[in-house]
């Protein structure tokens, strides 16, 4: 059973700048920095809620060299953000002019009062009025947030795929992953992992034309939190066609990778995972450079090929 969206990842060019959009433009929390666990000198970042919990988590890996993005179809295209009322999009509308973040007036997108917004390298997303509903229990507000408790974004909400064939990732979605299809037209289909609930909800856009290339700014995979053994989902996607990673330990979390027809990837975190106050207290969170015990011998090497921290700004 797939409970919801777990994390995010996107790439970036430079992760001071990056650091400062999501932390002192969005406030969000900075819950840990690490590194691609398959390229150690690469900076991998976690933003989130006050402990990075499932389904708070927009993750980015830092490509000093990497070129911009050219958007099409057959990619993650949109990350949803949930704030907690209209009166919330009003605020954000104002602080956007105020820091120059290009961005929408109040629409509609997926059933909900929005607000669309690009990052400083173009990522797109759209802020979805919560309207007051209930978010998942472990979701906890980060206090020393910039932004005022009852305006913050609280976690993530609809994430939007653009695909050549709708009917292809309908297939995978309701019959390999067990979503719920919501609603259907001709050229869009919203899905949810519990029907009802907007924080596991997958928005497919149906577009000819050609494949995304990515970027900066780009999205490489949606993480999804699911129920069971992992080695059990490995079979139930071998069984269905795709080839996949196999179980990945990442000591936070075990994961499982496969990538459908469009090329889009979707990563598989078990429910039972460590999480990010594994190897740090909840006050150290994001502080240091944290590595998985795997990697722990080779920090020498790995802290010498990157910027630290303190020289972000």
């Amino acid at each position: 059973m797939v409970i919801g969206h777990h994390h995010i990842s996107m790439y970036t060019k430079n992760v001071g700048k990056n650091d400062y959009f999501y932390q002192e433009i969005l406030g969000l929390h900075r819950v840990k920095v690490s590194v691609n666990q398959d390229d150690p000198f690469m900076y991998h970042v976690f933003y989130g809620d006050l402990t990075g919990s499932p389904g708070t988590e927009l993750t980015f890996f830092e490509i000093p060299l990497i070129g911009n993005t050219y958007p099409g179809t057959n990619a993650i295209t949109k990350i949803g953000l949930l704030v907690p009322s209209y009166q919330s999009l009003l605020y954000w509308q104002e602080r956007f002019s105020q820091f120059e973040v290009k961005h929408s007036n109040i629409t509609k997108y997926a059933g909900h009062d929005a607000i669309h917004f690009e990052d400083h390298e173009g990522l797109r997303f759209v802020l979805l009025n919560h309207a007051g509903r209930r978010i998942p229990e472990k979701w906890k507000a980060w206090p020393d947030s910039v932004v005022p408790e009852y305006h913050r974004i609280l976690g993530m909400g609809s994430v939007e795929l653009t695909v050549e064939s709708l009917p292809t990732l309908a297939n995978t979605l309701e019959n390999l992953l067990g979503y719920h299809k919501i609603s259907l037209t001709e050229n869009e289909a919203i899905y949810q992992a519990v029907e009802g609930e907007v924080f596991g909800e997958i928005v497919v856009k149906q577009l000819p034309g050609m494949k995304e290339r990515r970027g900066k700014g780009s999205i490489h995979h949606l993480a999804i939190e699911v129920e069971g053994d992992l080695e059990d989902w490995e079979e139930k996607i071998k069984d269905f066609g795709y080839r996949t990673s196999g179980v990945v330990d990442r000591f936070y979390f075990k994961s499982l990778y496969f990538t459908e027809e469009h090329g889009i990837t979707f990563e598989l975190v078990s429910s039972d995972a460590l999480g990010f106050t594994a190897d740090s207290s909840v006050e150290e969170l994001g502080t240091k450079l944290d590595l998985p015990p795997f990697l722990e011998h080779r920090r020498a090497e790995i802290e010498a090929k990157l910027v630290p921290i303190q020289e972000w700004d």
